[in-house]
């Protein structure tokens, strides 16, 4: 991807995650990396391509880190996801899925195709890594494991939002007692 190109996908994520997909304009991109709103659209001709480019990223990141995490016993991947979301409350940002969701009937058929994508991914490797944690006894829960992981991820996208108006104390409460009673024996 080109330099420009990579530019613009950051600037879309970044304001995804702080102001919500409808809320931004292609100006809104291009005045803070000082191009022409033209340049924008060479690159991305509606902003629904530019909305799957930014979840498409998304979907290979999260990827790559989970398959970095395999050889780490799954109390410890799970300590890994928590620490994404720490790191995105430390920056101010929401998780991109809980951004995404609160638009998502005003998207194109592509654009929700892509954010069903990213959910179903995201959903299922927390699904397998809490079933594999509960049987290697180093995850903790009673239930199904699908329905633990949406419990999980509503409650780490639900405390970013928390954050923004509680502070960040709200997001730690939260996360913190996920994983204490997850992973206590």
């Amino acid at each position: 991807m080109s330099g420009t190109k990579e530019k613009i996908v950051s600037m879309a994520d970044r304001l995804v995650r702080t102001k919500g997909f409808n809320a931004f304009s292609y100006k809104d991109i291009a005045a803070p990396l000082d191009i022409k709103n033209a340049a924008v659209h060479y690159h991305f001709p509606a902003k629904c391509d530019l909305g799957v480019e930014v979840i498409e990223q998304e979907i290979e990141k999260f990827r790559e880190q989970t398959g970095k995490w395999k050889q780490l016993p799954e109390n410890e991947q799970l300590a890994r996801l928590v620490d994404v979301f720490r790191q995105h409350n430390s920056q101010g940002n929401i998780c991109l899925m809980g951004s995404l969701a609160t638009d998502f009937e005003t998207f194109a058929p592509a654009m929700q195709t892509k954010v069903q994508e990213m959910a179903d991914g995201i959903v299922t490797w927390l699904t397998q890594c809490l079933e594999q944690g509960r049987k290697n006894k180093c995850i903790h829960f009673k239930g199904a494991a699908h329905a633990r992981a949406l419990l999980i991820m509503s409650n780490l996208q639900s405390s970013l939002l928390l954050s923004r108006v509680m502070g960040p104390t709200a997001f730690r409460s939260i996360a913190d007692q996920l994983m204490e009673d997850l992973c206590q024996k």
